[in-house]
């Protein structure tokens, strides 16, 4: 049987004209979230599958890659369910490492501690544009720092590397956990079935206000309290301008002042202080799907690709499961394959790149004149420019439109007789 040479479902092979975006792309991130003091860290691939099944990570822990156990440890006659038959499994986002890695390391780590983590995740999941089973993830952390100075370091820093890789009139959506389970105790559900409340609530983008009450009542929930809960959303659209003051007037006592005043002053700062053209815009629909989120939620939104493109939110309880004390701690992950998506197809060309030179060289040309031309592609690799040296085809044609697409500008091509050269 022939071997496949297609890549795994989900799964794809990079060709050298994407891997110089992502690379661009990569050293844009890493310049711009170091001169914020972010430190660059990282995390194995392989976790604990204790630790990925931690109850934090919502509906990725349904799509996790396991590793069977091995040797000894595998005993398939004994295992009564699947968890008997594996240890450990690819990680399904950053996050969960690092908070493993901060737990082990926080004796040496300074605090608070600002984090920058690039690497591939993994998740079973279905493909579609712009999402595969292995993609990368680019976040940034903040562990120690209970005040909202985190979450506005979080977002500037990521809305000014959005800036610098072209992007303009995005929105960064923000909302709050406790705003959120707020609206849902003013309208009368009850607390065990808030989360069931939110997981519906965020199809609201797809499904409309109507489909959400649907769902609700189809769920169990009293039509009273839809109507009550969706009543909210209905009179934002008279509040455009100041809809969080709009919600907390209408929550009263549901609400704690505190809460309002914290995330105003985060829309405030970052309003003042941005490097990028863009819009913070309060969002009550905003959920985030990962449990773990305790306070403040935030969502990339770019209108060319009509959905989110990167998010993150304060998680203070989850080092205390690994440490039994909690730690406050917020994040923020840049959507890098989407992101990538949208410069290709949208042509983007890289500032600055160096001037790129191909030598091409005839077959059968003598040692000391290819040691001569080795030299001469040395030195200008020295003074800066990028040279390729390669064999001539014989279909120069079609060698050199290859190169053109790759970037390469200037040709110089060496022939065995000195004649044609």
């Amino acid at each position: 049987m022939a071997l496949s040479k297609k890549p795994t479902t989900g799964m794809k092979d990079i060709l050298p004209q994407e891997m110089r975006i992502r690379d661009y792309v990569i050293s844009v991130i890493q310049d711009t979230y170091a001169q914020f003091g972010f430190t660059h860290i990282e995390t194995p691939c392989v976790e604990n599958i204790n630790n990925l099944n931690c109850k934090a990570g919502g509906e990725n822990e349904k799509l996790i890659f396991k590793i069977m156990k091995r040797g000894e440890k595998l005993n398939i006659n004994e295992a009564k369910e699947e968890n008997d038959l594996t240890d450990s499994g690819l990680r399904y986002d950053l996050t969960v490492p690092l908070v493993r890695f901060y737990s082990n390391n926080q004796a040496s780590l300074p605090a608070p501690f600002k984090a920058l983590q690039i690497g591939p995740v993994w998740r079973a999941d279905r493909p579609q544009r712009g999402r595969y089973r292995q993609f990368y993830q680019c976040d940034i952390d903040i562990l120690g720092e209970p005040s909202n100075l985190a979450e506005i370091e979080l977002i500037t820093a990521t809305t000014t590397t959005l800036g610098k890789l072209g992007f303009k009139n995005f929105e960064i959506r923000i909302n709050e956990r406790r705003i959120l389970k707020a609206m849902a105790a003013y309208a009368g559900f009850a607390e065990d079935s808030f989360d069931e409340v939110f997981i519906i609530l965020d199809k609201m983008d797809k499904i409309g206000m109507e489909g959400v009450r649907e769902e609700l009542v189809k769920a169990g929930h009293t039509e009273e309290s839809a109507d009550k809960y969706l009543a909210l959303f209905t009179g934002l659209n008279e509040h455009e301008n100041d809809g969080l003051e709009y919600i907390a007037g209408e929550l009263g006592e549901y609400l704690d002042s505190d809460i309002k005043d914290n995330l105003s002053e985060i829309i405030t700062a970052v309003e003042a202080t941005k490097a990028a053209e863009f819009k913070t815009v309060f969002d009550p629909t905003l959920v985030r799907g990962m449990s773990y989120y305790t306070g403040t939620i935030f969502e990339i939104a770019i209108p060319e690709f009509g959905g989110s493109c990167g998010g993150g939110g304060r998680y203070d309880k989850m080092v205390g499961q690994f440490t039994g004390q909690d730690t406050p701690a917020c994040g923020f992950s840049i959507g890098f394959e989407r992101i990538v998506l949208l410069l290709l197809e949208n042509g983007f060309e890289i500032p600055g790149d160096n001037k790129k030179i191909a030598f091409l060289i005839e077959k059968g040309i003598d040692s000391k004149r290819l040691s001569e031309i080795m030299i001469e592609a040395a030195n200008l690799r020295k003074e800066g420019y990028q040279v390729l040296v390669s064999r001539m085809n014989k279909n120069k044609k079609f060698q050199r439109t290859s190169l053109e697409e790759q970037g390469y500008t200037e040709f110089k091509d060496f022939y065995r007789e000195a004649l044609k050269n």
